[in-house]
């Protein structure tokens, strides 16, 4: 995916984003067949995730 492809998209931040915005991770919804999420602070780059990897990942992060 080019970082072209995702000029349009919808970002929103993570709800574990710090208060002060200085922290953000934030992901992109409705991009068919990945899961886009970017640092706020680094906005023209991003990383992509299938949603199975995606899923993953979640999980791990709440199980610690």
């Amino acid at each position: 995916m080019r970082a072209d492809d995702l000029a349009n998209a919808k970002w929103r931040k993570s709800s574990y984003s710090g208060a002060n915005n200085a922290d953000c991770v934030e992901v992109a919804d409705g991009i068919p067949g990945v899961i886009p999420v970017r640092d706020s602070k680094v906005p023209g780059r991003a990383i992509t995730f299938s949603a199975g990897e995606w899923s993953r990942f979640v999980s791990a992060l709440r199980r610690g």
